[in-house]
């Protein structure tokens, strides 16, 4: 392997280069967050965002963690959610991607406009309720913040089109020495996509994370409050809240209502992000192969 030549070793540092500022450049609103949700309220009011605090406070995170046992529940609550959703969706996603993907399916083109048809038009809210509640009975269980996202038309065309792109001569040997069609998709063909169903599961997941429509629309019970619809409903009252009602909580001092947010993002966006080292290898490739049609 002959060495790489001038030229080359500097288009190559030139790249290094380029990707360390976009990566810098993604890293910097972090950091600013991550600052500001330690900077005094009236600093930050005053001075607004800088990446050294002038005065550093906690009072946000104390007024976040006021009720400590609340915030543990939403992390269960979102834990589980997360995990069991991300499970069932991708299941349901890829059950319904891969009979689509094969060619010898009657009518596939059809079922396929079906589920694109969903992407472009919906019943809206006011159905969609009704269905859910009264024929559904998805209301106040952990199942209401699950079920109605399990099928997502844009992750099984995604997922579909990787299946598409798969050689159909792996299936066809495989049914020539008796495997049925559940026995190729679990032992086979999902083998074979972990490319495309990780990064569905990357989508997946944060979808779930950050939701905090279907609690405030399906639950009513405080005990299966979703971290994201708690904090907004403590940010919502940390902004309304009368200076004596805050005082119970942080003393004589100004009720931190812009830095309550910053802290409220750090605390949600925490856990999550550790999803990405394991799923980015897979990230990339699992879009652009997914991308080409069969």
């Amino acid at each position: 392997m002959r060495p790489p030549t001038t030229a080359e070793r500097g288009l190559q540092a030139a790249l290094i280069g380029s990707l360390s500022l976009v990566a810098l450049a993604c890293l910097v609103p972090f950091v600013l967050t991550f600052t500001a949700s330690f900077t005094d309220e009236n600093v930050l009011i005053a001075n607004g965002i800088s990446f050294v605090p002038e005065l550093l406070s906690t009072n946000s995170y104390k007024l976040l963690f006021s009720d400590m046992g609340r915030v543990v529940s939403g992390y269960k609550i979102t834990f589980a959610v997360t995990i069991l959703g991300t499970a069932l969706s991708l299941l349901v996603n890829a059950l319904l991607a891969y009979p689509l993907a094969k060619r010898t399916l009657k009518y596939r083109n059809v079922l396929a406009f079906y589920c694109f048809f969903t992407m472009l038009f919906s019943g809206g809210i006011v159905p969609w309720y009704i269905i859910t509640t009264q024929y559904l009975g998805l209301r106040n269980s952990l199942l209401a913040l699950i079920i109605p996202y399990a099928a997502n038309a844009w992750y099984m065309f995604l997922l579909r089109n990787y299946f598409k792109s798969l050689p159909e001569e792996i299936g066809e040997s495989a049914q020539i020495d008796g495997a049925g069609e559940l026995r190729i998709f679990f032992q086979i063909i999902m083998p074979l996509s972990v490319p495309a169903l990780a990064s569905v599961t990357l989508f997946i997941s944060l979808q779930y994370w950050n939701d905090w429509w279907l609690g405030i629309m399906l639950n009513e019970e405080k005990s299966l409050m979703p971290l994201q619809l708690l904090l907004r409903e403590i940010v919502s009252n940390a902004i309304f809240a009368q200076g004596e009602n805050a005082t119970k909580i942080i003393g004589s001092e100004r009720l931190p209502t812009e830095g309550i947010k910053y802290a409220a993002t750090i605390i949600t966006i925490g856990p999550i992000i550790f999803l990405y080292p394991f799923l980015q290898k897979y990230f990339v490739k699992g879009l652009m192969v997914g991308a080409v049609k069969g």
